[in-house]
């Protein structure tokens, strides 16, 4: 089976950017890379960084001395039990000054050159991997190359999109939520394929389990179809709010386990807050769905106070992802 990896960029991402690196000393690791390159590793990801170094063609940084501040990283990282199994940079840039590296090339991000090379050398699934960086420039080419993308947007350096930027496919604030963002998705996945094997595996029910029904006279027939027809409009009423409430109730139970993962903030406060009284709504209908002396108004006043806080409660995620 091919490998899966986590492509990286290395300036903002993993270490400090004060603009052009040209000293291995300016290398800077940011707080929590080396932490998250380990559980990439131990979560079975090659972990590979793709940067661009434009420097190089502006005559800012050799090639030379680019090596030393990647042996620089190599050793911080490993000095910290971390590590990485490539670095792939581009040297290139059209207006560049050295006229050896003033060119395009498609190993210069947003294209995806470096990816491919590296996920051809290393034997790489795109498909299940992921790009990580803090440009659009990084979410393009990883989507080029068929990978799954995350933009780090931190606080203190935002990155504002452009209506021409791709979207990706998600955003954290640091490399920590990063890790949490590709376990979840693991995990997700995990699941989705042992339910896939559990349900190819039912064989169904063996001989001895299927029985043919009992003769059942035409008297009692006509009394239970009788029954049936008075009864039918509740009972479709009932499963529909049924079918309602395991629904929220489903969406709860992921927000929850999303919710899990994610840095602390005042609007997750607030809408934690706004889906208990969720919960208490949702459980009151039910209450009132069980005991016969409540009307069905009581039930779908329930419902619509759990919709509308629920709304809100999605509102205030979509903006806390907007940041």
């Amino acid at each position: 089976m091919s490998n899966k990896a986590i492509f990286m960029d290395r300036d903002g991402t993993l270490i400090k950017d004060p603009g052009y690196i040209n000293n291995p000393d300016q290398v800077k690791l940011l707080s929590g890379t080396s932490e998250a390159l380990k559980q990439f590793k131990q979560m079975g990801y090659k972990r590979v960084i793709v940067t661009n170094q434009s420097g190089v063609a502006r005559g800012i940084v050799s090639e030379e001395v680019l090596k030393q501040i990647h042996e620089r990283l190599k050793k911080l990282l490993a000095q910290e039990g971390a590590g990485v199994e490539g670095i792939y940079y581009c040297p290139y840039h059209p207006d560049g000054v050295i006229e050896k590296y003033r060119k395009e090339s498609e190993n210069r991000k947003p294209s995806p050159g470096m990816i491919l090379a590296a996920a051809k050398k290393m034997d790489i699934d795109l498909e299940r991997s992921w790009v990580i960086g803090n440009s659009y420039r990084d979410i393009a080419a990883g989507q080029r190359a068929g990978c799954k993308t995350i933009l780090i947007n931190a606080e203190f350096d935002q990155t504002y999109r452009k209506p021409t930027d791709p979207v990706p496919d998600k955003q954290a604030v640091n490399m920590k939520e990063a890790v949490n963002i590709v376990k979840m998705y693991d995990r997700r996945s995990r699941s989705a394929v042992e339910k896939t094997t559990s349900i190819s595996e039912d064989d169904g029910p063996s001989e001895h389990e299927i029985r043919q029904p009992d003769t059942v006279p035409a008297e009692q027939q006509s009394r239970v179809a009788q029954v049936r027809a008075k009864g039918g409009h509740g009972e479709a009423e009932a499963s529909k709010t049924n079918k309602l409430l395991e629904e929220m109730l489903r969406h709860i139970k992921e927000m929850q386990r999303e919710g899990m993962f994610e840095e602390f903030s005042f609007a997750k406060v607030v809408a934690g807050i706004i889906q208990a009284v969720v919960l208490l709504c949702l459980f009151l209908s039910l209450v009132f769905l069980t005991d016969h002396t409540k009307s069905a108004s009581s039930v779908h006043t329930m419902i619509g106070y759990a919709i509308a806080l629920q709304l809100m409660v999605i509102a205030l995620y979509m903006m806390r992802d907007r940041r």
